[in-house]
């Protein structure tokens, strides 16, 4: 009897141990919260600046014209005249692209799906034989009639945004009047999604805890094509749900602001798992992210829409010979030898621009000078190499071409763009000299 009793109540113990664990949330370390957390942000950038996009008045399918340097997200390209769009094609629905014909000048009709990955791009060196004209952009697998004559592209999404750029070059005019030559226009009437209502905060300031609390939202408005990181989201729709106790949500937000917050620091100084010489960061991939969700976050934050490698190549420069921190009340000199200046590596053209270390904007000056590219009226030492001068102020030995102001008291890093890239930038072998502090 005694036996049986101490058997009964062995088992309603271990039921009530049982039903207790599935009850009890499991237990979530910190590691667990950074990770989640930084995976998470990359996909809330994007709809943040969706969000800001169509409160200023995007319409799906619709293009948006933006005059030279109108454009404000980071790090913007000074260099081209920007169109955007949001784009929606379903089951019943393409957009016909229209694209003029461009000739001695870049130019690609970018899309990018709502994590920030490159998912198609228009121009003549993927359409080679036929890179102007009529282009159907349709969901894969859809059945829908196109117009005779249009080649079809299939995304992977339904709702994809857009960037379509053409190199201002040495006639600005006859580039924005190409610009205008861009068309979309919708076959059908395609569903459009409800935009995901979540944080729109500023860059330098990133959400604490309320970014787990728009995870479900974030992530059900589209899914992460990453094949391998589905453990990532599922940890961020747990948090999601941790977080609705008091306690936990506290002690998640001192994690995201001790340790979240901190690893984005560190990630950010080799843009995730990039490499850094000469004391330029260049990334690992850019574009197309593969499992470098890390790398995707510090792009979608310091770069939003960046584009693929064979399109263009970004190095970031936030240090000095020494390693200091680049600073307005500093002249930097960065020469390039005659042998290895930077048009060699470009197809078509570079650019460097200064940008803020927080909001990563163009840094205002009083002549409105914003960028040095190959437009600019530069001039070259005897011996054939190129100098070019960062300084709040022109160096009396500086022609005035070769020089970028930089206002004093201002913390800056430098972006360096190589578009359609070759040799050493393209296979990842060339970085650009140190900057020498004066």
């Amino acid at each position: 009897m005694v036996r049986t009793i101490c058997v009964a109540f062995i088992l309603l113990l271990a039921t009530a141990m049982a039903a207790s664990a599935q009850t009890q949330p499991a237990s979530i370390s910190d590691q667990d919260v950074s990770d989640a957390y930084i995976y998470l942000l990359g996909r809330l950038l994007i709809t943040r600046q969706q969000q800001l996009d169509f409160k200023e008045g995007f319409k799906w399918n619709q293009l948006v014209h933006r005059k030279p340097g109108e454009v404000d997200w980071p790090n913007p390209n000074l260099d081209v005249a920007y169109s955007e769009a949001w784009v929606a094609a379903d089951e019943n629905s393409c957009t016909i692209v229209s694209v003029p014909k461009v000739e001695g000048r870049y130019y690609t009709v970018h899309f990018l799906n709502g994590w920030g990955e490159t998912i198609a791009n228009i121009n003549e060196r993927l359409f080679p034989r036929r890179p102007f004209g009529d282009f159907a952009v349709c969901y894969r697998g859809s059945n829908v009639a196109i117009p005779t004559g249009a080649t079809r592209i299939d995304l992977p999404v339904k709702y994809s945004r857009v960037l379509a750029r053409v190199e201002l070059g040495s006639d600005p005019d006859a580039a924005i009047a190409l610009q205008h030559q861009f068309t979309f226009r919708a076959t059908g009437t395609p569903k459009l999604p409800e935009i995901p209502k979540t944080p729109i905060f500023e860059l330098e300031k990133l959400p604490g805890v309320e970014a787990f609390e728009a995870a479900d939202i974030a992530l059900d408005g589209e899914p992460d094509l990453s094949v391998g990181l589905e453990t990532l989201g599922q940890k961020a729709r747990a948090i999601a749900k941790a977080v609705k106790d008091p306690a936990r949500r506290a002690r998640v937000d001192q994690v995201i602001r001790t340790r979240a917050l901190a690893d984005i620091g560190k990630a950010s100084a080799i843009i995730g798992h990039g490499t850094v010489q000469n004391g330029w960061a260049r990334p690992g991939v850019v574009g197309e992210y593969g499992l470098d969700y890390l790398a995707r976050t510090m792009v979608d934050n310091g770069g939003i829409w960046a584009n693929i490698k064979p399109e263009v190549l970004y190095y970031r420069g936030s240090l000095d010979q020494t390693g200091a921190e680049l600073s307005g009340d500093n002249v930097y000199t960065l020469t390039f030898p005659k042998d290895g200046l930077p048009a060699q590596y470009a197809t078509f053209f570079w650019s460097v621009i200064a940008v803020d270390s927080h909001r990563f904007r163009v840094l205002p000056n009083p002549i409105n000078r914003f960028l040095i590219n190959n437009q600019s009226k530069l001039q070259y030492g005897a011996d054939g190499s190129l100098t070019l001068y960062f300084a709040d102020q022109k160096p009396a030995e500086a022609p005035d071409g070769n020089w970028l102001p930089t206002p004093k008291g201002q913390k800056y890093r430098l972006t360096f763009r190589f578009y359609r890239p070759t040799e050493g930038v393209a296979n990842g072998t060339y970085y650009p000299p140190p900057l020498i502090k004066r």
